[in-house]
């Protein structure tokens, strides 16, 4: 499949590489190309910058939101969420129509410090603003509420025994996306109905951020027992 992946943080070279080991055909988006070649810095999880990743990867190619776009089958927004609506406005919604999108990003407002709150929650969310602003898309929320190894390697924890959920509103695009993650190795997905269901994941994430500094480690997962 044909893939392009938003965001070239942690989270979309992750995505980006295990789609790529797993056969796919993936183009890395960003809004400035050579400004991402140009980072030599870590960013501020000390993650290595793009181009590092980049050179050992040298299958997965980067190009602007509206070029990865342009020939891709599904779209992967891994992009932080106060930022998700202008990567995907400058993708074109033109470009952008009928195509399957995994939204991975959470609407995370850090203007007060840490931890972050919501700037959208309770009535609304991000993944339904994506899906208003871009009605032409299949948004399904999914792989939000986990670390980004655990996205991509679920057996790297308790032998992949923990719970993921997808949201949307398209069925056909759930059933993509659900495939998909099983390819990761995820076993135990739960279908939380439609695009509002990003609502609840979404406001997992409080919940989460505290867990990861009490545990003092993002290695963990919620396990729905049923």
């Amino acid at each position: 499949m044909k893939i392009a992946v938003f965001g070239t943080g942690m989270v979309g070279q992750a995505l980006a590489g295990r789609l790529a080991e797993l056969g796919h055909q993936v183009t890395v988006g960003t809004r400035d190309v050579a400004a991402t070649l140009a980072r030599t810095e870590p960013d501020g999880m000390g993650n290595p910058p793009y181009p590092q990743w980049a050179t050992a990867h040298p299958e997965v190619s980067l190009t602007t939101f509206a070029a990865a776009v342009a020939g891709a089958e599904l779209v992967v927004n891994a992009t932080s969420g106060g930022v998700s609506l202008d990567a995907l406005t400058a993708a074109g919604a033109e470009n952008l129509a009928g195509k399957v999108l995994v939204d991975i990003a959470n609407p995370l407002d850090f203007s007060q410090g840490f931890p972050p709150s919501l700037f959208v929650k309770d009535t609304d969310s991000l993944g339904e603003r994506i899906q208003a602003a871009f009605p032409g898309l299949k948004v399904v929320k999914a792989l939000n509420t986990l670390t980004a190894e655990l996205m991509v390697n679920p057996k790297a924890l308790a032998g992949g025994q923990h719970t993921v959920f997808v949201a949307g509103d398209d069925a056909g695009a759930k059933r993509t996306v659900t495939e998909l993650l099983e390819s990761f190795g995820h076993t135990d997905i739960i279908d939380l109905g439609d695009i509002t269901g990003a609502r609840g994941t979404e406001m997992l994430l409080p919940v989460w951020l505290r867990l990861m500094g009490t545990l003092n480690t993002p290695m963990f997962q919620f396990k729905i027992v049923r």
